[in-house]
């Protein structure tokens, strides 16, 4: 069976499958595109010689991914990373290219030969490395921001390696091949057409400063217009079509002038961040950089050769580790170098030990002009793929095992606390804090922990007082005073750590009560069933608040909608009691027919609820409300 349909078909269904599932054992949406790639080909042979073709159509969802990245980032802050650009991004290439030439020199081959592995091995994957950072939330951190950083240089240093790697070609190869594409310099890893060929350097340069004078100029004076004239459209469908021939185009121009496409889309995606039109194009670019990125890490997978691999496996395996180990080494020398954190500095070096997706493509670009032979080329290219499939295995490594080790090796000593308090609290973020502050304002001592030595400092500095420490410790808690308070609450965000000091403190401190700060119903669940006194779902108020000034701004009588909120919360409160009889730990209620029975139940008898309760009488907590007695005013005139 063949065709188009078949192939998309087994392409998707891949997806659907295996992503999910590795999603769910913690692996990351990368390695279940790179298994699922694996199963359809090497292992079940359900595609087969069109994966090339449809990689290099995939290879545009890293482009889609830059533009994207691009409209994050304001041009000044991009200016402001410069010197991580340069000299880190700079450093790492350097050196890795010329210690890998090195070993390849020792070991007897050519020296154009190993300078071309070098530069080659010396990338990394771009889409792997920051579609990994993204999901786990880890762009923004220190060793994040390197990490791009070191990737956007690679992205600006490849055209100067596709210019160098025709002048490697080794005397042994050049006769094997015949003057054609590929010989004739950079212009040929993007194809036949192009505006810069038999142009002399300063012909070349000029044509290139023009093209990216024209990104810019355009991208700043002439998007604006177009974009408005197309919202004004009210035509959705070709907002979107528009922010897709936006995106190509520019690919196409900086092809055409033998630059990065991923280059040219992301200083478009720069000169348009501050663009009233950025949350649209993010919107309407998403699904496909993530289809097309999805796409691409399949056929990875899919276009490993199990073949050349078991013939040559103990090699191919001591190539990969040595590669990852060798780049490891050098990112963590320059982590160090340019004083990144502990924790950053093994984010920065475990994330990029991989080769990159561009690694494929210098490959053949360097068969074509004679400088790595057909053979070790295969091999090298199983090199970077199974350095690619490891990489999620490394950032699963580095969330399970290194990061916990830091956080616990590197933290300082608590504080010595020199107080007690009727309340310990535990968290003082944006929800601890405001207990505190009700407190304190009223009069209440209070012993304030929290595991953020920054947040701790925060406080001090204006004028709230509070210790650092964890607060799941047992000899911490006893220190802060915890069998002399009369109350402990719980305002921490780690609902297992939460769970666990309720269950200490009900056990070992009995008489202290407990008040505790619930994520979700099931959390709160947990956490009576730990034994705390009263469980606060953390976001109920403030929601059932907003609802209220909701209805309210429709024109209902707030009396009326005062009423609805008391009788909504009493509800509430009265569902979740009945409900906890069926519940049980079981994360997957789909498991749990009967209580599926009862939230429907709950959930249907709401409005009947609201009904009854505006049809009764006034009771004496709505006195408020409660218009005044005939005469009342009466009474006020004649005591004047």
């Amino acid at each position: 069976m063949d065709g188009m349909l078949f192939h998309a078909f087994i392409y998707l269904a891949a997806a659907v499958l295996a992503v999910p599932i590795a999603n769910r054992l913690g692996l990351g949406s990368v390695l279940g595109y790179l298994i699922a790639g694996i199963l359809i080909g090497p292992t079940l042979g359900l595609v087969g010689a069109e994966t090339e073709e449809v990689q290099h159509v995939a290879e545009f969802g890293v482009v889609m991914m830059l533009f994207l990245i691009g409209l994050e980032l304001e041009p000044k802050l991009l200016w402001e990373m410069r010197a991580r650009v340069l000299g880190l991004g700079g450093l790492q290439v350097l050196i890795t290219a010329v210690l890998i030439a090195a070993a390849a020199l020792l070991l007897g081959y050519h020296w154009g030969l190993g300078l071309a592995i070098g530069l080659i091995f010396a990338m990394s994957s771009t889409a792997i490395v920051l579609q990994t950072l993204g999901e786990k939330g880890l762009t923004r951190t220190d060793g994040g921001q390197a990490s791009f950083a070191v990737l956007l240089f690679q992205d600006l240093s490849l055209i100067p390696v596709l210019a160098l790697i025709p002048l490697l070609a080794a005397p042994g190869l050049s006769g094997l091949w015949a003057a054609g594409p590929g010989g004739s310099g950079a212009g040929a890893a993007h194809g036949a057409i192009s505006l810069v060929v038999g142009l002399p350097g300063w012909g070349y340069a000029l044509v290139v400063l023009g093209a990216v004078a024209l990104v810019v100029l355009a991208g700043h004076y002439l998007s604006r217009p177009l974009f408005r004239y197309i919202a004004e459209s009210g035509l959705r469908e070709v907002f979107t079509a528009s922010a897709l021939l936006l995106v190509i185009g520019i690919a196409l121009l900086m092809t055409l002038v033998d630059l990065s496409p991923a280059l040219g889309t992301f200083l478009a995606g720069v000169v348009l961040a501050n663009s009233e039109f950025r949350h649209e194009l993010q919107s309407d670019i998403e699904p496909f950089k993530g289809l097309l990125l999805g796409l691409f890490f399949i056929t990875v997978g899919a276009g490993i050769d199990f073949g050349i691999l078991s013939a040559h496996l103990a090699t191919v395996i001591a190539l990969t580790l040595s590669v990852m180990s060798l780049k490891m080494a050098v990112l963590l020398g320059l982590a160090r170098l340019f004083r990144l954190q502990p924790g950053d500095q093994w984010l920065f070096a475990l994330g990029l030990a991989q080769a990159g997706e561009f690694g494929f493509v210098l490959l053949a670009f360097s068969v074509q002009n004679a400088v790595i032979p057909a053979e070790l080329a295969r091999m090298l290219s199983l090199v970077v793929a199974l350095s690619m499939l490891l990489t999620p295995a490394l950032f699963i490594a580095y969330d399970r095992l290194i990061a916990p080790a830091l956080r616990t090796g590197s933290a300082p000593a608590p504080d010595s606390i020199d107080e007690l308090g009727t309340v310990v609290i535990a968290g003082i973020g944006r929800f601890g804090q405001i207990v505190n502050r009700l407190l304190l304002a009223s009069g209440v001592r209070t012993v304030v922990l929290d595991n953020r030595a920054d947040q701790i400092d925060l406080l001090r500095k204006v004028g709230i007082k509070g210790y650092y420490g964890d607060a799941s410790r047992p000899d911490l808690l006893h220190a802060a005073g915890i069998s002399q308070a009369r109350l402990f609450v719980i305002a921490i965000d780690d609902q297992d750590r939460a769970v666990k000091m309720v269950e200490h403190v009900r056990r070992t401190y009995p008489t202290v009560k407990i008040l505790a700060r619930a994520f979700d119903v099931r959390h709160l669940y947990l956490l009576q069933k730990a034994g705390a006194d009263l469980v606060v779902r953390e976001v109920f108020d403030s929601s059932l608040t907003l609802g209220v000034a909701a209805l309210k701004a429709l024109g209902m009588h707030p009396f009326k909608v005062e009423r609805m909120a008391r009788a909504f919360r009493r509800h509430e409160a009265e569902g979740l009691t009945s409900m906890y009889d069926l519940w049980d730990e079981n994360p997957d209620i789909a498991r749990n027919l009967v209580l599926q029975a009862r939230i429907r139940e709950h959930v249907g008898s709401l409005q009947d609820a609201l009904n009854s309760d505006r049809l009764q009488l006034h009771d004496r907590t709505e006195r408020g409300w409660t218009p005044p007695p005939r005469g009342f005013n009466r009474e006020l005139d004649g005591d004047e």
